[in-house]
């Protein structure tokens, strides 16, 4: 097939974003119809070509378009299954926050100008999974922080939402400093910036067992490219603060640039494998965030700030599946969380009005060891048999096991929740019957994703002492949680869990801490229309002395 014309096909998809955008400068007002009518039809063109793209890489495999630039960096796209599944998750999630955000800002003086920056940043992010060149992905990788930015200032008279956007520059440009690093040690190292060339060499390496010096450090650089992008732990807090954005970008955000993270991990697989310290990274940051951010949501009273913990810990989930080698397990979760974190963004305003609908209320919990400890048997023993089914290999694929461990404490609690309480057999029944279902889903999908991804990230291998070790530590700090957590209806009541819950409720004041390190604990003066840089304790010590000059 003409590759030329497969390139041209294939850039057609963001081009459409790109005109939409330049279409918006001369129409950035109250209703603009052309603006409207061509980001309606981007979004379907996208699918259109997000379909012929995947039929075009099914029946010939991995394609390559010709590089347009000088010494091996430039323009050149890369057709796989990942970049094929990436284009049409953003193409379908983009379909739906452009077109909730035609009524969604129906009426704003600057719905153009925010239709326009929105198609820039899908555009931005589509180059980003279709690059095939070291150049190309960094430039889209910083394209896509700009255009956010962009969206998360869209409203300038909000300064918490100009506070976070300030925030998220600063850790962005650091994350950038990482990449560029990486990727000029990659070059250096290969003499190329074509992806596949350096995967194949580094594959060749590893299987001649001929060292590579530097890709120790190319791997720590992108592994920590990839927490600054996705928010993790102790720099999530800007993505907690974001919430004063109109929803749409929140959707889009959460559902697609978040991504940006464990997606580079995956496209950079084959690197990972040869690196010994930055899988470590992955399963020591990305477990641990995954299990702060968890504990915090559960404690939260707003919809929106409870979804960005979720969303922390969902990529945090992504980076430590990662790190245990399972790629087609954290494609299979970020595919599954985006299109789940849009639907819970973009429906998050009728949540209320749904749950008085409803009028359903929880069954009261007994307490009773017995019945806890049978729902914790029931659930190992239900993943137990499922694995033994399906022909796990504990030594080769032990990694799989773990992570398995962690859903396995899912259904725990899902069955210690209906054995411990006050309701009936059809409660029970029920639990039983969805904890069959997930079950069955994690490895039916699991085995679909490897099968698909197969050619374009490295075979699973046995996991290393120290990396049983990391393992091990963290299905125990999971282990624990669940377990205090199944027991929470006997120790709500004791001053030391109430007392913990407000600290969790609070993130454990480590966003405070951040915001103190960036010099961003700022207020907003309301006698003036910009933004005054004042230090919120100065303004306390301002309210102090006015209170005290009142009469009594």
């Amino acid at each position: 097939m003409n590759q030329y014309f497969l390139a041209a096909l294939t850039l057609l998809s963001p081009a459409v974003f790109v005109a939409t955008a330049l279409i918006s400068w001369f129409q950035s007002g109250m209703r603009p119809f052309l603006v409207k009518k061509v980001a309606t039809a981007a979004t379907l063109i996208s699918i259109l070509i997000a379909a012929i793209c995947g039929f075009f890489v099914i029946n010939y495999g991995l394609l390559e378009t010709p590089l347009l630039g000088f010494e091996d960096l430039g323009l050149s796209i890369r057709l796989d299954a990942l970049s094929i599944l990436m284009l049409a998750m953003i193409a379908l999630i983009s379909f739906i926050v452009v077109r909730f955000s035609l009524n969604y800002l129906d009426g704003d003086p600057q719905q153009g100008a925010f239709i326009g920056r929105l198609a820039a940043t899908i555009a931005s992010v589509q180059l980003l999974v279709l690059s095939g060149n070291l150049e190309l992905l960094f430039v889209s990788w910083v394209l896509t922080s700009v255009s956010l930015h962009r969206l998360l200032v869209f409203y300038k008279d909000r300064p918490g939402a100009i506070i976070a956007a300030r925030k998220k520059f600063i850790l962005a440009r650091l994350g950038d400093i990482c990449l560029l690093a990486a990727f000029v040690l990659l070059y250096f190292q290969f003499g190329t910036g074509n992806l596949e060339m350096i995967f194949q060499e580094i594959k060749n390496n590893l299987a001649s067992g001929i060292a590579m010096n530097g890709i120790e450090a190319v791997a720590v650089l992108l592994v920590s490219a990839a927490l600054l992008k996705s928010a993790q732990f102790p720099t999530h807090g800007w993505l907690i603060e974001v919430m004063e954005t109109p929803t749409p970008v929140s959707a889009l955000l959460h559902a697609g640039l978040l991504n940006a993270g464990p997606f580079l991990i995956i496209r950079m697989a084959f690197v990972m494998e040869a690196s010994t310290y930055a899988p470590l990274i992955l399963i020591a940051l990305g477990g641990f965030t995954a299990l702060f951010a968890s504990v915090v949501f559960l404690t939260q009273t707003s919809i929106k700030t409870a979804l960005g913990y979720s969303s922390v810990a969902h990529m945090g989930f992504s980076l430590l599946t990662c790190g245990l080698g399972l790629y087609p397990a954290a494609m299979l979760h970020l595919v599954a969380h985006s299109f789940y974190k849009a639907h819970a963004f973009l429906s998050s305003g009728s949540v209320i009005e749904v749950i008085r609908a409803t009028k359903v209320t929880s069954a009261k919990r007994i307490g009773s060891p017995f019945r806890i400890a049978l729902g914790i048997f029931l659930a190992l023993g239900l993943y137990t048999g499922f694995a033994i089914v399906w022909g796990i290999d504990p030594e080769k694929e032990l990694s799989l096991l773990a992570l398995g461990g962690i859903i396995v404490m899912g259904l725990s609690r899902l069955f210690t929740s209906a054995l411990d309480s006050s309701g009936s057999l059809k409660l029970i029944l029920r639990a039983s019957i969805l904890s069959i279902l997930v079950t069955i889903a994690f490895f039916t999908l699991e085995s679909g994703s490897h099968y698909i991804l197969s050619s374009q990230i490295p075979e699973l291998v046995r996991p290393t002492f120290v990396e049983i070790i990391f393992i091990t530590t963290i299905l125990l700090a999971f282990g624990v949680t669940v377990f205090i957590q199944i027991l929470a209806p006997i120790l709500s009541a004791t001053p030391f869990y109430r007392a913990m819950a407000i600290h969790l409720r609070n993130g454990l004041y480590v966003n405070t801490v951040f915001d103190r390190m960036v010099r961003s604990l700022y207020s907003h003066n309301p006698e003036n229309k910009s933004i005054v840089m004042t230090p919120i304790k100065e303004k306390k010590s301002m309210k102090a002395e006015r209170f005290e000059n009142q009469p009594v």
